[in-house]
């Protein structure tokens, strides 16, 4: 149903770096800059960050980043780790999401709540 999202960003060079480094191992890529704004995805342009607007206090936001199996999962956790992510949740099985639910929650540069899940056993 979606078609791209975008989230606000303290310092859009950290923050691609950073997302440079998680998205990898989950076959994402910077695809797109237009301006200030910086485009990443497996082959179009899904997901942007873009510079903060105002001085208000950010919102935390939860994204979810598919992976294609949990290695790319366990890959996602070390490279954002290795970045200087907190690490919220180490990859494991959720099974009150479902049994086959294997994710991994770290925070971005901007306190974000950013998670790679893999759906299949």
């Amino acid at each position: 149903m979606l078609d791209h999202i975008a989230v606000q960003v303290r310092d859009v060079a950290a923050s691609a770096r950073f997302y440079e480094a998680v998205l990898a191992p989950l076959g994402g890529r910077r695809t797109k800059e237009f301006g200030a704004n910086v485009g990443f995805g497996t082959t179009g342009h899904v997901f942007w960050i873009v510079p903060v607007a105002e001085e208000d206090p950010a919102r935390e936001v939860h994204l979810v980043f598919s992976g294609p199996d949990r290695a790319a999962v366990d890959a996602f956790h070390a490279a954002a780790v290795a970045a200087g992510a907190e690490s919220l949740h180490a990859p494991r099985v959720w099974p009150e999401y479902h049994e086959s639910y294997y994710g991994a929650f770290v925070r971005d540069p901007d306190g974000n709540n950013v998670e790679a899940v893999c759906h299949t056993p």
